[in-house]
């Protein structure tokens, strides 16, 4: 049997059965610093599926910047039946000043598939696009909650483009799975018309550690991985193990963002992963002069995946996003039973998850 090709990109090799850090050039800083692309490149000795992993599109989104560094522990370049290509950071412009942008304030995620020629989010869009994504079959995309907010982990995908992307998204194992159309510009747009299979995966708060989110993030991707044939994950691979599941996650098609009714001191009565009814109470605004105060209640029936962390408010602030089936508002009474099964269960993180309409991915 002969040997695996080596695997090419940015005009090196990586022999099969190896592991390579590839700094691929983007551009210099005004000090004349290089800045690149660094991508892990781990080619197994056996052919298979090409993966990728990537992380901080959002400089400030930090959460997935561990994810990949605990999922480069386990994978083996000697074991690995195929290819994972992982970037830990993306736009290292926006990791570097703790910003979500470029810093000619583009979002590097509304700016693909990018140019060679075109402005520094276009160039760094376009060199992602060509040497990552399509070279792969499939990815995972993992995002954060903007600063101050903080998000459930949940699975976004677009199934009616991608219909693959329903199973990978079930097979990840998080809570909750949103059905949400690609924005254009979008990495996932990008890889979408590219013909690959992308999840994007949400969890925690900007600028912040979440455990939770975190443990959730390299779970999930061990698992699409072994149900991809790349990995063999019984036996411990993945430290800690990877848990079975117990259920499968909650699919939803809509969502709404519940906002304050009016400016001052928000009190929260619920967490994410609660599950609530039309017409429960979210929390309350208080005028801080005054005993006055104004009740927030659900306007829908579903499952909180998204809350602010701020309890100063102005009239119109985000404090809630709540997601539900569209299917005449109906959630099945046994379905929203067990979410408020599993939102009685403690859940241990140390922000709670919440959402941008920006984030809609």
């Amino acid at each position: 049997m002969s040997a695996r090709a080596p695997f090419e990109i940015g005009g090196q090799q990586v022999p099969a059965g190896t592991r390579t850090l590839v700094d691929l050039p983007v551009s210099k800083l005004s000090n004349h610093t290089q800045v690149t692309l660094p991508v892990h490149v781990i080619h197994g000795r056996e052919g298979g599926q090409t993966m990728f992993v990537s992380a901080a599109v959002h400089g400030d989104e930090l959460n997935g910047v561990e994810i990949i560094r605990r999922v480069l522990r386990f994978v083996d370049p000697a074991t690995l039946r195929g290819t994972l290509l992982c970037v830990p950071v993306v736009n290292a412009y926006g990791f570097i000043g703790r910003s979500r942008y470029l810093p000619d304030r583009r979002d590097l995620n509304r700016s693909f598939p990018g140019s060679a020629t075109g402005s520094l989010a276009a160039r760094l869009a376009n060199i992602m696009l060509a040497e990552v994504i399509r070279r792969s079959h499939f990815g995972v995309d993992l995002h954060t909650a903007a600063v101050h907010r903080v998000n459930l982990p949940q699975i976004r995908a677009d199934f009616a483009a991608r219909p693959k992307c329903r199973e990978l998204a079930e097979i990840f194992g998080v809570q909750v799975v949103l059905a949400s159309p690609e924005r254009d510009g979008s990495l996932r747009a990008a890889a979408t018309q590219a013909g690959v299979d992308v999840l994007v995966y949400e969890g925690g708060e900007g600028l912040r550690f979440d455990e939770f989110a975190i443990k959730a993030g390299v779970e999930g991707i061990g698992r699409i991985m072994a149900a991809r044939g790349l990995v063999e994950l019984p036996g411990g691979d993945i430290e800690p193990p990877v848990k079975e599941l117990q259920r499968g996650p909650v699919f939803a098609n809509a969502s709404k963002w519940v906002r304050a009714p009016d400016g001052g001191v928000f009190r929260s009565a619920r967490r994410i992963g609660q599950a609530v009814s039309e017409g429960d109470l979210l929390g309350c605004v208080a005028n801080p002069y005054d005993d006055s105060e104004m009740e927030v209640r659900s306007p829908v029936r579903g499952i909180v995946i998204g809350a602010t962390t701020l309890p100063i408010v102005n009239m119109g602030d985000a404090l809630f996003y709540i997601a539900w089936a569209r299917e005449h508002q109906r959630m099945p009474q046994r379905q929203h039973q067990h979410l408020r099964q599993r939102a009685e269960r403690p859940v241990d993180t140390a922000a709670e998850p919440v959402m941008d309409e920006d984030e809609i991915i």
